[in-house]
C-alpha cells in the first residue's frame, strides 16, 4: 500500500483544512487509516482514525468537535476535515493504514505511512 497525503497549507485561526490521502495498492477497503501529526521538536501523536468497514471514528481529546476524519472506498481516499484551527494545530500531519482487527487497531502499530503534509495556522 502506497499513501499520498495532499490539502496542507497556511490558514489563520479559526479557519479550515481537508487532508486526503490517497491509496494505492490491495484494496483499501481492508485498511483502516489513521491521521498524526508532529509538530516541531514534539513527538509525533494521534490525531483520529476510523474503521471503515465499521465505520467507527477515534479522536484525540485536542480535536475531538473540531476534526472529523472519512473515507470513500470509491476513490480508495481518506478526508480528515479540520475546523477551527488553532495556532496549535500547526504540524506536519501523516496518514497511515493497517489492517483493523480489533477496536485497539486504531493505536497502531500502523504498517503503512504517507509522506506528510505541512499544516500551518497563523494566530
Amino acid at each position: 500500500v502506497q499513501l499520498q497525503a495532499s490539502g496542507g497549507g497556511l490558514v489563520q485561526a479559526g479557519g479550515s483544512l481537508r487532508l486526503s490521502c490517497v491509496a494505492s495498492g490491495p484494496p483499501f477497503s481492508a485498511y483502516g487509516m489513521g491521521w498524526f501529526r508532529q509538530a516541531p521538536g514534539k513527538e509525533r501523536e494521534f490525531v483520529a482514525a476510523i474503521d471503515r468497514t465499521t465505520p467507527t471514528t477515534w479522536y484525540a481529546d485536542s480535536v475531538k468537535g473540531r476534526f472529523t476524519t472519512s473515507a470513500d472506498n470509491a476513490k480508495n481516499t481518506a478526508y480528515l476535515q479540520m475546523n477551527s484551527l488553532k495556532p496549535e494545530d500547526t504540524a506536519i500531519y501523516y496518514c497511515a493504514a493497517r489492517p483493523f482487527i480489533s477496536n485497539r487497531s486504531y493505536m497502531g502499530p500502523y504498517d503503512y505511512w504517507g509522506q506528510g503534509t505541512q499544516v500551518t495556522v497563523s494566530s
